[in-house]
């Protein structure tokens, strides 16, 4: 009879450490902290014990990041704010510059970095980044009028670009190979070669996609003949933030899906 009440205490005590595996094993999956106390993913871990998301941003970048009567506003704020709604907590903006932002990762001064932040593979051993949210590329801008279809069609026509722009580098790199169109490059911003382009004095003009979406928005007698580059825009967490890395993969398919990224380029480029 002893042995066989000592066999069912010992029974009981293996389904209650079973129990207790099972329980370790949930929060470990829900905070990023593995059952032996070492960080699967401390950044994650972080964020949910703060509920707060602590976002790096570079002020100052329309449209994207800038100050607004003394508040943060633009298109990356907006993201931010919808990623951080997704994973069910506040955010927290952490001023920083775009020198600085790997940095800021690092020093888990900042969970994630969304501030119009360009893919950069080579930075690999410094972060994880997200899918593209956005193409920062070099447009080909005409009038909504012109014959011209693409970059094969700029022969002999005038292409105009702000100088010393990476719309500028591409038209230079693009004479070197062979192009043949005459290039204007004595526009100090983007928005000047626009304005050249909608008066007539140019036929075609290079900018980036920002510029040519707030141009065309404001002027329908504009638009993009091709996209010339491709230059993404993605978000950046720390190596070791795996499980975060995927949460804002996930938000960001989600509100992709919702459509919130046409209704963010709707609100800032216009």
């Amino acid at each position: 009879m002893l042995r066989r009440r000592i066999g069912w205490r010992w029974l009981d005590l293996m389904a209650l450490l079973i129990i207790v595996g099972y329980a370790a094993l949930a929060a470990s999956a829900q905070t990023g902290v593995n059952v032996a106390g070492q960080g699967l993913d401390p950044v994650w871990a972080g964020v949910q014990q703060r509920r707060t998301l602590r976002v790096a941003v570079d002020l100052g970048f329309y449209p994207f990041t800038w100050m607004e009567d003394g508040q943060p506003v633009g298109y990356d704020i907006d993201l931010a704010q919808a990623i951080a709604s997704r994973l069910g907590v506040q955010v927290e903006f952490i001023p920083t510059g775009l020198d600085s932002i790997y940095d800021d990762l690092a020093a888990r001064r900042a969970d994630v970095a969304i501030s119009a932040l360009p893919y950069a593979p080579e930075l690999g051993w410094r972060a994880r980044f997200s899918r593209f949210y956005f193409d920062a590329g070099q447009m080909l801008v005409v009038r909504s009028d012109s014959l011209i279809a693409s970059e094969a069609d700029l022969a002999g026509r005038v292409v105009g670009v702000a100088l010393g722009s990476d719309a500028d580098t591409l038209a230079r790199r693009r004479l070197a190979e062979g192009a043949t169109f005459a290039l204007r490059s004595d526009y100090d911003a983007p928005d000047e070669a626009l304005a050249a382009l909608q008066r007539g004095e140019v036929d075609a003009v290079i900018v980036d996609h920002p510029a040519a979406l707030i141009a065309i928005a404001r002027a329908p007698e504009l638009r993009v003949a091709q996209a010339l580059t491709f230059e993404p825009y993605v978000i950046a967490v720390a190596p070791e933030a795996y499980r975060l890395h995927e949460a804002v993969n996930q938000a960001l398919d989600a509100l992709r899906a919702e459509g919130f990224f046409e209704e963010l380029r709707r609100r800032w480029f216009r």
